[in-house]
């Protein structure tokens, strides 16, 4: 029977896919298996955002240049964007408890690795090694989650995993700050070892593997290479087409390739017995809209995201612990109704949650457009609390519309695919935002500084005053008198404020689109083939 065969069929029979035993005991619960994988799915959450608050303490200790630092997060990025998909296909083919575990051990050895590093390039070498373990452990935590739950509590257990996420990322620059602050930026990796022993005890003692009866037997080797590199051409072009320019021919070169690398790849995929994405997967609308939906909400979430810690720290004034704790109403936001979205989504379908989600995602950005330099904290609470409020239902709808509506031999790769689409997103949304943010600054901060009767600037000058104002830090020099120094400040702010606001109008605006793909999902029409009941 060939792939694309056994994706038609399991979309008309869910009913027919394997179902697991009822657990009995410790291995196999549901609530369990939960927490078991929750706390691995923690660790990567966490890095995704701790290790920003650690960059500046290990250039300096390691004298590392500004180049080294990127490297140290855009090798993570790059090496779990392009590895998800792929690892998903892994889980599916041996296993996701496996893959799950292996994942873990990888990901806590390679943060100790990090830990005990005395060069920047150990440091970037193990953060890569920490993206592909990493990349293995978060599609297959999805995949024992639908293998494990009833269709019935399946959104429930998709809404703690996905607080424990948005908690994670949203909490990641506290944690870290307190760490780096309080003892070493070696110990912001140091946590992940004894986390990853009791993830990995936890899971040896609990996790079931579960296999389903078409589960795939080989694996499409030219199709993980045309895909890796099509992933790798446009994560690298988002990252550095700031710094080359969004016209320069690196950048149009590699956005070209990764045109091309898709296409080639989605062509290859109908001429496999086992593709690595079975192109019939995307004959499910509310899967490729559930898919869209992802990284349109990624897009506005970590975009905005990047410019609000900037507007904290750079324009408020605020360290990075008060600024993450200035950001609690988004992450308690999220705590409190990532499950509640679950039980709506339960109850009456995604489309409505997520549409209402996107809705008030939007509604937030575009109040976050009208902060400025003297916005008060309440205010600010209101719009990170909103903000929490619309992406809850979203994080947990797409991804139950994603990996629900595939089949379950596939579930891994459905993982893979939503976690890759959050990547894409949020790379997306820092490209395109900091492009409009430096585009504004670029055009205003020249008439700005004018109109405040600054000495003038020389072209390269105003270069340079520009790429600090686009983070919200006033380009001042040494023997700047203090009189002086304020007027900078002064307009530095209000260039970034102007720019930000934009910035969130655009976030906005491809909120409200976001609102519209949400028409097209609906419930999974494969969620009934996860699991039975076991102790629910």
């Amino acid at each position: 029977m060939t792939s694309q065969t056994t994706v038609d069929k399991a979309s008309r029979e869910p009913q027919e896919a394997a179902a697991p035993a009822p657990a009995k005991g410790l291995r196999g619960h549901p609530w369990l298996t939960l927490f078991s994988v929750a706390i691995g799915v923690m660790m990567v959450a966490l890095d995704g955002t701790i290790v920003a608050i650690a960059n500046p303490a290990i250039q300096q200790d390691l004298n590392a240049s500004l180049a080294d630092v990127q490297w140290i997060t855009n090798g993570y990025m790059l090496a779990l964007a392009v590895s998800l998909i792929t690892a998903g296909k892994l889980g599916d083919r041996f296993g996701h408890r496996q893959t799950f575990l292996i994942g873990v051990v990888g990901f806590a050895a390679a943060s100790g690795a990090i830990g005990l590093s005395d060069s920047v390039a150990l440091v970037i070498v193990f953060r890569v090694l920490q993206g592909l373990f990493g990349a293995l452990l978060m599609p297959a935590a999805l995949g024992l989650l639908r293998a494990t739950f009833p269709a019935e509590k399946l959104n429930m257990a998709i809404g703690i995993w996905g607080m424990v996420i948005g908690a994670s990322t949203a909490g990641g620059p506290i944690l870290g700050g307190v760490l780096v602050e309080h003892v070493s930026w070696q110990s912001v990796f140091f946590i992940n070892v004894p986390v990853g022993v009791i993830a990995l005890v936890l899971g040896l003692v609990i996790l079931k593997d579960h296999r389903a009866e078409n589960a795939p037997r080989s694996f499409d080797i030219g199709g993980i290479v045309l895909l890796s590199q099509a992933m790798f051409c446009l994560i690298w072009a988002l990252i550095k087409g700031a710094e080359w320019g969004w016209g320069d021919y690196k950048t149009l070169g590699f956005l070209g390739a990764a045109v091309a690398l898709f296409v080639v790849f989605a062509l290859s995929q109908k001429n496999v017995r086992e593709p690595l994405i079975p192109l019939a997967m995307f004959r499910s609308v509310p899967l490729s809209a559930g898919t869209v939906l992802m990284v349109l909400m990624a897009f506005a979430f970590m975009g905005g995201l990047f410019f609000v810690t900037f507007y904290l720290q750079n324009v408020h004034g605020l360290s990075p612990v008060d600024s993450g704790l200035h950001l609690l109403p988004l992450t308690g936001m999220m705590i409190v109704a990532s499950p509640l979205a679950g039980v709506m989504i339960t109850k009456f379908g995604p489309r409505v949650p997520l549409v209402g989600g996107m809705v008030c995602t939007a509604v937030a950005m575009f109040g976050m457009s009208q902060l400025d330099i003297g916005t008060g904290t309440l205010t600010m609470s209101i719009w990170f609390g909103l903000l929490g409020l619309g992406l809850a239902p979203v994080m947990v709808g797409a991804t139950e519309v994603i990996v629900g509506n595939a089949p379950m031999e596939l579930s891994g790769v459905a993982g893979g695919l939503q976690q890759a689409a959050m990547q894409v997103g949020g790379s997306l949304g820092t490209a395109v935002l900091g492009a409009v943010m430096a585009s504004q600054v670029d055009s205003k901060l020249g008439d700005n500084w004018k109109a405040a009767e600054l000495p003038p600037l020389s072209p390269q000058q105003l270069d340079q005053a520009s790429s600090a104002v686009e983070v919200g830090i006033p380009p001042v020099g040494g023997n700047v008198p203090p009189e002086v120094a304020g007027k900078i400040a002064g307009v530095a702010h209000d260039t970034f404020v102007s720019g930000m606001s934009t910035a969130f109008m655009v976030a906005g605006v491809v909120a409200v689109v976001a609102a519209l793909v949400a028409t097209l999902t609906k419930r999974g029409a494969n969620a009934e083939a996860g699991a039975g009941a076991g102790h629910i």
